[in-house]
């Protein structure tokens, strides 16, 4: 129920401005699906749904160990070969691999199977610590709440920052975080940090994106040494200073581009890049495409 609630919570309506979504929960027998929390769902559609879908989303179950019948073997396949995204959320990436869709790509699923899923089908390239794994028309995420992730990323690739950047706050959720499954072992992500005193310097961070914000700093302002400062973030965040700011960067970048008629000159120097071909290495290598690119793909500007 928690992946049906997610799918739901991000596809489903939102406030003014956001797009909504022809959303459909799809079953091999409509009916009353069993759920874990004992309250069954009706499931109104049938796999023939799926013919007409751009997004086709495998949820996990209870019987995922068991491979799904070949009808609905043959919808995924099909959903794929003309062309639709086709996604699996936790122990769902069992019924893509049971299809032949991973076979000779990388994928994820909950850190608890994952050696499951390697044993299983050797000819996927299985990482555990991944939040989500995207190889183009095919994208696989972890378990449990990493479900957000997924979704918010599926919406980020195709409809841009800002749309997900507006779902996730409808959602009072972070956008987007870097980091591995190892995060949700430990603690928070940086934006419900319970350090004070990093959350603190995290918040400065945001305000102030366009300085160059070296660690040294960083730790000063949080009174730490350099590596008390790493240490106490990674084990708040789940990944490294670094890491998180070059995500901070690349996501402002991203929703300036879509959202204003700034030269690429000038967005680079809002969010912290020293030119604009810093962040156009940096853009290419991290979103696949070239800032110009990827403003004329999500303009809101007239």
């Amino acid at each position: 129920m928690l992946a049906v609630g997610i799918v739901t919570e991000v596809f489903g309506p939102h406030g003014q401005g956001l797009p909504g979504f022809d959303f459909a929960l799809c079953a091999d027998r409509p009916g009353p699906v069993p759920t874990d929390l004992g309250v069954p769902l009706t499931v109104t559609h049938g796999l023939d749904r799926l013919a007409a879908a751009d997004l086709v989303i495998a949820l996990p179950g209870a019987g995922f160990r068991t491979p799904p019948g070949p009808a609905v073997l043959d919808a995924l396949s099909a959903a794929h070969g003309r062309g639709a995204l086709v996604a699996a959320h936790c122990v769902g990436t069992f019924a893509l691999a049971a299809a032949g869709l991973l076979d000779g790509m990388r994928a994820t699923t909950h850190w608890r199977f994952a050696a499951l899923l390697a044993d299983r089908h050797p000819e996927v390239s299985v990482d555990p610590d991944a939040l989500y794994v995207d190889e183009g028309r095919i994208v696989t995420g972890a378990g449990a709440a990493a479900g957000f992730d997924l979704c918010l990323h599926l919406l980020r690739r195709e409809h841009g920052a800002a749309t997900a950047n507006g779902v996730a706050r409808d959602m009072v959720l972070p956008s987007h975080r870097d980091g591995g499954q190892a995060q949700y072992l430990a603690a928070p992500a940086p934006e419900d940090c319970h350090d004070e005193r990093l959350a603190e310097v995290l918040a400065w961070v945001r305000e102030n994106l366009h300085e160059p914000l070296p660690v040294a700093e960083l730790a000063r302002r949080a009174m730490m040494s350099k590596r008390s400062f790493a240490r106490r973030f990674a084990a708040a965040t789940g990944t490294t200073p670094h890491a998180w700011l070059r995500g901070l960067r690349l996501s402002g970048a991203e929703e300036l581009l879509e959202t204003t008629d700034l030269p690429v000159e000038e967005i680079a120097r809002r969010v912290g890049y020293g030119s604009a071909a810093v962040l156009r290495e940096q853009f290419v290598r991290r979103r696949g495409v070239p800032p110009r690119s990827y403003r004329r793909s999500f303009s809101r500007t007239p």
